[in-house]
């Protein structure tokens, strides 16, 4: 039996490149051998994290196991309305029917049922404090190093029960030829302004996209784009500031440095501009170009010399 359950992180205080990183792992694991997958998911408990995840994890071992188990996720069994918890379970049951599980879940209010997974964080997070300790630094340099790490964690527990896995991977049946589907899909329009909003988010797109419809298919981590079945890009997954109304924004300076160069005056209160340098730290020839921008403007006329009338 497979079981698979959401740990949140945020109490092992990882940074990523200085910037406190509030985040989960997908935690997959096998009920007899103990073999484990951890996923690092940006977002919350979702069906994408879910695919993802569990999909990692399946073709890492090898092999499916005859019954997947579920905690009452958030991502197969919301407490949505019923039209949208008859879709969720939908897609969970058919990602099963793809590799051939039988889907169940734990019974609401029966805590012990899930302490295969759910003891098994703990220790989990107990490892990786440790290996954090050693390591001497919770800060990563980027996202690639923290889930090299995560990685390198898991690959030793998993090397410790090295026999009893072999034996449960004979049992285990053979995986499909391909993965499924571990992405959600939705259609946007490029505006004038250089991008689209998706969820709350605007992304920056090259201004030849402009008045064209994409094909979105939204990871947990990134968004793939395409024109018709042609794929144009990738660009990093945002979500909206939490507890606000706002938007959020994913811009990449190559869409709009062009229109800038024209405008430069207009960089001073763009709403994206922070977006536009590297996080979460300014290098010191941007930081002063801004701030000299930001003077420069404080001036009368913008600090330029006023036209003289004849």
């Amino acid at each position: 039996m497979g079981l698979s359950d959401f740990a949140d992180m945020g109490g092992l205080g990882i940074m990523i490149a200085g910037a406190r990183f509030n985040h989960r792992l997908y935690h997959f694991r096998l009920a007899f051998s103990g073999f484990e997958h951890a996923h690092v998911v940006l977002g919350g408990e979702s069906f994408v994290a879910l695919a993802e995840g569990l999909q990692n994890a399946l073709w890492a071992l090898g092999g499916v196991p005859e019954q997947h188990r579920s905690d009452s996720l958030s991502a197969a069994f919301c407490n949505l309305d019923r039209d949208a918890q008859d879709d969720l379970t939908r897609r969970y049951e058919e990602l099963c029917a793809h590799y051939g599980m039988t889907p169940s879940r734990n019974n609401r209010g029966v805590a012990h049922e899930n302490g295969s997974i759910e003891s098994s964080h703990g220790h989990l997070k107990n490892a990786l404090g440790d290996e954090l300790l050693l390591r001497g630094s919770r800060d990563f340099e980027d996202l690639t190093a923290y889930r090299r790490f995560i990685d390198e964690v898991v690959g030793r527990r998993n090397a410790r029960n090295r026999k009893r896995i072999e034996i449960e991977r004979a049992a285990l049946k053979p995986l499909p030829d391909r993965r499924t589907v571990d992405y959600e899909e939705a259609r946007v329009l490029v505006t004038s302004s250089g991008g689209f909003i998706l969820r709350r988010v605007f992304y920056s797109a090259p201004s030849r996209l402009i008045g064209h419809r994409l094909n979105v298919h939204l990871y947990d981590d990134r968004l793939d784009c395409f024109l018709g079945s042609t794929h144009l890009l990738a660009l990093r997954r945002g979500r909206p500031p939490q507890g606000s109304g706002k938007h959020g924004h994913v811009v990449d300076y190559h869409h709009v440095i062009h229109a800038l160069r024209k405008k430069p005056m207009a960089l001073l209160n763009l709403v994206y501009r922070d977006q536009l340098f590297p996080a979460p730290r300014l290098c010191p020839c941007l930081r002063g170009a801004v701030g000299q921008g930001e003077r420069e403007a404080s001036l009368p006329n913008n600090g330029r010399p006023a036209c003289a009338r004849s």
